[in-house]
């Protein structure tokens, strides 16, 4: 039966706990060597994943094909609009037929369902490269870079301001696997999925919801942010209007811990979620982020193969 990845609680605790592990290893073992270079065991010799984006993608895309790479193995990038799924081929025989020609498979849509579909239709893994509810490759990034920055997972104050969002559910998800809290700020009508949240509370991570954006980042090691208005999401001026007294600028950063660090998936809308100021900062931990996509996911890659 394929192990697939579509959400963090496919894995569990101390599943994540391992692939955080492995990457931390990985990534340090390849310190100075070029990014094309193979590791030294290629663990996924041979090995061919799919890559379909029905949404447009910079750090999914490269992640992917560097990690398969680094791994010993090999990517194909599918483009929606030029398979035959993009011309009416269903969801499922696109499963069955990928299944029959590749290793593994990563979809990058709008509609979680059409993820869910395809892991029931393929006997391959599937991954989450992110969809309209959860993007759990991009929190993986966000854990490993904060293990990295010294902090223990367990007990974390992690703040997050601004929507609900896909990037908010895995981090809230998060929460419950690892054991942090997560106090979120946002407007009235842009929270996080009240499935997440309750999941999250009953296995003993903290949720807090709150419309004050210092009370959330009072105090918290970790303050995160994304874009107010998701790709493909109908949002507009009144969505960022709503959003406004939640930008991340230094006066914010202020009240968070000393040791704070500012975390981002990318791309950042300068000016409007975070300031240059802040994104700039030593206190910044974006681009470590981006770069850990690469490492967190050679893990998932190992896991959903049965590896870890």
């Amino acid at each position: 039966m394929a192990r697939h990845f579509l959400d963090l609680s496919d894995a569990g605790g101390d599943a994540i706990a391992a692939m955080l592990g492995d990457a931390l290893d990985r990534k340090a073992a390849r310190v100075g060597a070029p990014k094309g270079l193979p590791d030294h065991d290629t663990p996924l010799h041979g090995r061919v994943l799919a890559m379909i984006f029905e949404k447009n993608s910079t750090r999914t895309r490269v992640s992917f094909d560097i990690a398969m790479r680094q791994l010993g193995g090999s990517a194909i990038i599918m483009e929606a609009g030029t398979m035959q799924l993009g011309r009416g081929e269903t969801v499922a025989d696109t499963a069955r037929v990928l299944s029959r020609m590749v290793d593994a498979i990563m979809i990058r849509t709008d509609d979680h369902g059409k993820a869910e579909e395809l892991a029931h239709h393929a006997t391959v893994p599937v991954i989450n490269g992110l969809t309209d509810r959860s993007h759990p490759c991009q929190v993986m990034a966000d854990l490993l870079t904060l293990i990295e920055r010294g902090f223990a997972l367990p007990g974390l104050q992690l703040a997050w301001l601004g929507d609900g969002n896909n990037v908010l559910n895995s981090l809230v998800e998060a929460a419950g696997l690892m054991k942090f809290t997560v106090r979120v700020a946002g407007p009235d009508g842009y929270e996080p999925d009240e499935g997440f949240v309750g999941r999250a509370r009953q296995s003993g991570g903290e949720v807090r919801l709150t419309r004050n954006p210092r009370e959330a980042v009072m105090g918290a090691q970790a303050v995160v942010t994304d874009c107010w208005v998701s790709m493909g999401q109908a949002g507009g001026e009144a969505q960022v209007a709503a959003m406004r007294p939640y930008q991340v600028d230094e006066a914010l950063m202020g009240a968070a811990a000393r040791e704070a660090v500012f975390l981002h998936c990318l791309p950042a809308h300068r000016g409007e979620e975070v300031t240059d100021a802040v994104i700039d900062s030593p206190r910044s931990a974006v681009w470590d982020e981006a770069e850990n996509r690469i490492h967190a996911q050679k893990s998932v890659l190992r896991w959903v193969f049965g590896q870890l």
